[in-house]
């Protein structure tokens, strides 16, 4: 933990680090930003390079990098830091108190975030094994970006901490080769600099029929922003401000450099796809190795945007909003996770990607709508956490006015690319968001059909039962998962299965409850004995970044309590106890069964049928809890029966 206090300081480390992390995805957008703008494939024609279009173009990044990405991601969402960490779900943790409509905005972001992780790796690795094509105009490019997206998913299982440390120096080389060549064209013509100056980008916007589509293509600048807040724990909020001075200065000198290039060819019509004027700044005997590099990068930035997927999943699973899937923690590393159905979810996604456009030229067309929708709900979750704060209400209304005219307005000019292509991640995004909501639906549903009773009213019965050796011993140490908020209650099924269902003596009964917390590394236990040394209760409150080993959490509890002398749990048959031999622990999970004669609605029933069928490919209760499956019993009980009083039967006299 100390380890990770000290990357949160701003340090020479941290830096680096925040450089190999953060910036991939915005890092890599000038490859193909520029081609974009003034390529525009999907208007089937390359337009003439104008004096109006390079300057406007080149004025509206910098305008977009500075507002959008500067101001909104930097200066003020840094600022929403959940005990250091970031990401749309750390933000939702921090305001769902706010109102219950958030988790909407929640939800969608998340899987706007999602999609978008399925459109990067592709456009990005495409952008840059393309250069390739100046050297061989017939490279089959398409096989070689989905054999090293193929590679790249397969890595993953192992850990990326090795690799990792070589990310911070490689993107330094990378940012710096950009800033290096920007300047090398600038100074050919410094009056490139006057394009500074917004009048620019509004020449441009009022000028051309094609505004939207050349808002849609500069927008790809800023789509890695939304990363710089979710890598807030990797990094710490000073890190990332300091680091994306040099970032954006390199950044902004790199696009003015392809503007140089493109003004130099005023009045002409190139073919953007095969001269990339990323690549066109290069020197000529230096090309072979700046395609390496960008290369190297592209891979990066796929990386990065891969784990803060198994990231998102990961706080998603915790904060029911995503079936329970196996999450694997491949290496020490704070934050490492590996997600084995969503990293091929993801490959098969990007390489089916790749096959579907075949060129980064047809993927830009796809590539921002979702991401544009991801921005839109960070800033009201943001709205409602300087609300929070307490910051005045003018300020947060300019706040809202202010990027909601933004994004919206890069909404509308990213719509445009629907039919080219955006379809593909809205539906990805859609199909997401139905798993997520039935998710978070599904179990709203099923609480109000759990019922809960007062404890206390069965406190003699449990403790006679226990002492009662004319019951057959059903374990020593009986545990119990239960969803009670209230050390008060219990639900009614728990009461039904040690009583009623086969009665289970046990020397002592536990009851345990999980409560995931708002702040993301919680990880601390209450411990309640409401029937001394018989009926014990343990509350985990843990974080929404903790991995939920209940096995091995229940067993260091227990270990403490019996170092503290509170509990025996020596088995207490004669042949054992005199060798002071451990009783057997036991865990009987109850699996709650939708019966079928609920009075659902027909929106709730689509919901539960949903569901059902996530629920049976998903990972069961006890799995996902780490139990040890040989002492696990499962008990599927009826969600709820209608009540025998409602049920009319008449009974016919002979």
């Amino acid at each position: 933990m100390s380890s990770q206090k000290d990357l949160q300081k701003l340090s020479a480390a941290g830096l680096l680090i925040s450089l190999g992390i953060i910036y991939g995805d915005i890092g890599t957008s000038p490859l193909y930003v520029f081609k974009a703008i003034v390529g525009q494939e999907h208007s089937n024609f390359s337009q003439r390079i104008s004096e109006t279009l390079v300057l406007g173009g080149v004025s509206l990044i910098f305008w977009t990098l500075t507002l959008q990405t500067t101001l909104k991601y930097v200066v003020i969402t840094l600022r929403a830091d959940n005990k250091g960490e970031g990401g749309i779900f750390s933000l939702f943790s921090l305001v769902r108190r706010k109102a219950k409509w958030l988790i909407v905005p929640a939800i969608l972001g998340g899987c706007a975030l999602l999609a978008d992780g399925i459109i990067t790796p592709p456009i990005t690795i495409s952008s840059a094994i393309e250069g390739l094509r100046t050297y061989y105009p017939e490279l089959p490019t398409v096989q070689i970006v989905i054999a090293i997206i193929a590679a790249l998913f397969i890595i993953q299982q192992f850990g990326t901490s090795l690799v990792g440390k070589a990310f911070g120096p490689m993107m330094f080389i990378w940012f710096t080769m950009m800033g290096v060549l920007g300047v090398s064209y600038i100074v050919k013509m410094p009056m490139i600099l006057k394009a500074f100056n917004p009048y620019y980008a509004y020449q441009l916007l009022t000028s051309n029929y094609n505004a939207f589509i050349i808002l849609g293509a500069v927008f790809l600048c800023t789509t890695g922003a939304e990363a710089l807040y979710s890598d807030l724990g990797h990094c710490g909020r000073k890190n990332i401000q300091i680091s994306w001075i040099y970032v954006k200065t390199c950044l902004i000198l790199n696009y003015l450099g392809q503007a140089v290039w493109l003004l130099q060819h005023t009045g002409q019509s190139i073919d953007l796809n095969a001269n990339n004027p990323f690549y066109q700044i290069m020197p000529q005997g230096f090309l072979i190795f700046g395609i390496g590099i960008a290369t190297i990068a592209a891979i990066i930035a796929s990386q990065a945007l891969i784990s803060g997927s198994f990231t998102l999943i990961a706080e998603a699973v915790r904060l029911n909003l995503w079936p329970k899937v196996r999450i694997n923690y491949p290496s020490e590393q704070k934050g490492q996770l590996y997600v084995p159905s969503i990293n091929w979810i993801l490959c098969a996604g990007c390489i089916g990607v790749v096959l579907l456009f075949q060129h980064s030229a047809r993927m830009e067309a796809a590539y921002g709508l979702s991401i544009t929708v991801a921005m839109l709900m960070t800033t009201i979750l943001v709205s409602k956490f300087l609300q929070r704060k307490k910051v005045p209400a003018y300020i947060i209304g300019s706040f809202l006015a202010v990027y909601l005219l933004i994004e919206g307005t890069f909404l509308l000019g990213n719509l445009v690319k629907f039919i080219h292509g955006g379809w593909f991640t809205l539906s990805i995004g859609l199909v997401l968001f139905i798993i997520m909501w039935t998710w978070h639906t599904a179990r709203k549903i099923k609480n109000r059909y759990v019922k809960f009773i007062e404890i206390d009213d069965y406190f003699n019965i449990i403790k006679e039962m226990s002492e009662d050796e004319s019951v057959p011993k059903y374990a020593s140490q009986l545990v119990y998962l239960t969803s009670a908020n209230f050390n008060s209650e219990i639900e009614s099924k728990i009461i039904y299965s040690i009583l009623q269902k086969q009665p289970k003596r046990a020397d002592v009964y536990w009851l345990v409850h999980v409560d995931v917390v708002d702040e993301p590394y919680k990880s601390e236990y209450e411990v309640d004995f409401l029937v001394p040394g018989k009926l014990i209760r343990i509350d985990f409150k843990l974080g929404f970044r903790v991995e939920q080993q209940i096995n091995l959490l229940f067993r260091k509890v227990v270990e403490d309590l019996v170092k503290n002398g509170e509990i025996d749990i020596t088995s207490q048959y004669k042949s054992l106890n005199k060798h002071k031999i451990v009783g057997d622990f036991r865990f009987v999970v109850i699996e709650k069964v939708l019966s079928r004669s609920h009075n659902l609605s027909f929106y709730e029933k689509v919901i539960m049928f949903i569901y059902t069928e996530f629920k049976k490919i998903s990972l069961s209760e006890e799995r996902n809890f780490g139990l040890d499956l040989s002492f696990v019993t499962v008990e599927k009980v009826p969600l709820m029966l209608t009540s025998p009083e409602s049920v009319k039967i008449e009974r016919v006299k002979h």
